[in-house]
């Protein structure tokens, strides 16, 4: 099938070539409608897109924080991915885990060894899982997730999964639906065709169109919460982050929800990757300039930010838009208990564990949030996109991320941790608006302390 109403490469083009054009004045119009917090169009974006102006550039971060901050407040929500296998059947040039790569050392685990996974992370004080597999149809099909999904669950405190995955077909979505999944997240790493087919010579991912059009096949099965995102460097930046933004128009335009999630990984080396060096180098500058245009533009978005980044830039862009981040990661199947480095995806910039991420979050004045309360509360899809687009999510999401975060705490948290975290959770407190709201979120938080766990509204 053809997917050019989708992607429209011709319209990208122009749109970019046109926000060239764009004064200074447009550009502060721009910026200054954004903070509405309605979004942004495609022509507006491609102008922002365009900016190298310091000082436009400076107007474009403060305003980037403040629409994350009306939006989501100053929560970080937290997670870590659990990579269940590293085999795969594709030959993407950038990726260590292809099929050609001799160096790399295959594994795939059991459900036992997924569960064994699980609960390392739990130690941590994780609740949030995103589980990553290699694309493999004899080694990581669909029975190959749900029976790992469901262990995780029954086995171990962790209280959502997210799912990244290769695309499938309706009936296996709907087996991912039925065993309880959270946000089903897909790249399409860049949505420029002709670098595409370049960069997947062999391998079911070589099919540009069948991996574009999966996120509808979720959603036909019931799957209402994805996540999408560009491979930052594999082709022009400001082409694939506009084509994201298409990607996501194009959803919320059809099913009323656009992702969940977007993310914006850079490229970074592999062991056994084909590529050299990075096709198209980002700078940091840049880097920032991609997530602040997202953040306006989609403004409903979480946007996640993985540990691909070294720590002082994580440390910089939590303040900026970013609103998940992954902490304490490991990138290769069994890596939370025997830490392979010849068996990992890609090399990992920010080494630090969730216990330092947690003092770097709240030092920098962010309340930590280990909150899955929206998927349990059936806040998902359309329902999610009405409260975040109206900025009404922060009212559920606040005082479960106080309630999520003394329950870390309590349980996981070192004592330096747990004396800037209890002081931070008396500041967020004063922060909530509604009375009785407030009453029952003091009352909670003594519950937690006398040992209650897994309390949200």
């Amino acid at each position: 099938m053809s997917t050019h109403h989708i992607i429209n490469e011709e319209k990208i083009n122009k749109l970019l070539i046109e926000g060239e054009k764009a004064t200074k004045n447009e550009i502060l119009d721009i910026i200054k409608k954004a903070r509405d917090c309605y979004g942004l169009s495609l022509e507006e974006a491609a102008v922002l897109l365009q900016v190298e102006d310091k000082d436009l550039l400076d107007e474009l971060f403060q305003t980037a924080r403040f629409i994350k901050d009306t939006i989501y407040g100053n929560r970080i929500v937290l997670f870590a991915p659990l990579y269940t296998s590293n085999e795969c059947t594709n030959n993407c040039l950038y990726c260590g885990f292809r099929m050609d790569n001799k160096f790399l050392h295959r594994r795939t685990l059991s459900s036992e060894e997924i569960v064994h996974e699980a609960k390392s992370i739990e130690a941590q004080g994780h609740k949030r899982i995103l589980l990553v597999c290699g694309e493999d149809a004899k080694k990581t099909h669909i029975d190959h997730i749900v029976d790992g999904v469901t262990a995780i669950y029954e086995n171990a405190d962790i209280r959502r999964i997210n799912v990244n995955a290769a695309p499938m077909k309706v009936e296996d979505f709907k087996k991912l639906k039925k065993c309880g999944i959270g946000t089903f997240q897909i790249f399409q790493e860049t949505y420029h065709r002709e670098t595409y087919k370049k960069m997947h010579p062999t391998g079911a991912k070589k099919d540009y169109d069948y991996r574009l059009t999966a996120t509808e096949r979720a959603f036909e099965a019931g799957i209402d919460d994805f996540g999408i995102g560009p491979l930052l460097g594999l082709y022009d930046y400001k082409f694939d982050v506009l084509a994201t933004l298409m990607h996501s128009q194009y959803m919320d335009e059809k099913y009323s929800v656009g992702p969940h999630t977007i993310s914006v990984p850079r490229l970074r080396p592999a062991l056994g990757s084909k590529l050299k060096e990075v096709p198209f180098p980002i700078t940091d500058e840049e880097f920032k300039k991609i997530i602040a245009v997202l953040r306006l533009t989609v403004p409903y978005t979480g946007m996640i930010l993985s540990t691909r980044e070294a720590p002082h830039l994580r440390d910089e862009l939590i303040s900026l838009g970013i609103s998940q981040i992954s902490a304490g990661s490991k990138i290769n199947p069994g890596g939370y208990e025997d830490d392979d480095r010849e068996a990992t995806q890609f090399e990992v910039n920010d080494e630090r564990s969730l216990d330092e991420m947690l003092r770097v979050i709240v030092n920098k004045g962010h309340l930590p949030s280990f909150c899955t309360a929206c998927y349990r509360n059936n806040r998902t899809g359309e329902a999610f996109m009405e409260l975040a687009k109206d900025a009404h999510i922060h009212e559920f999401c606040h005082p479960n991320a106080i309630l999520t975060f003394k329950e870390n705490l309590v349980s996981y948290a070192s004592q330096q941790t747990k004396e800037i975290g209890e002081k931070m959770i008396k500041e967020e407190l004063c922060k909530i608006e509604n009375g009785k709201v407030k009453e029952e979120t003091i009352k909670r938080l003594k519950q937690i302390e006398e040992g209650q766990k897994d309390l949200y509204f």
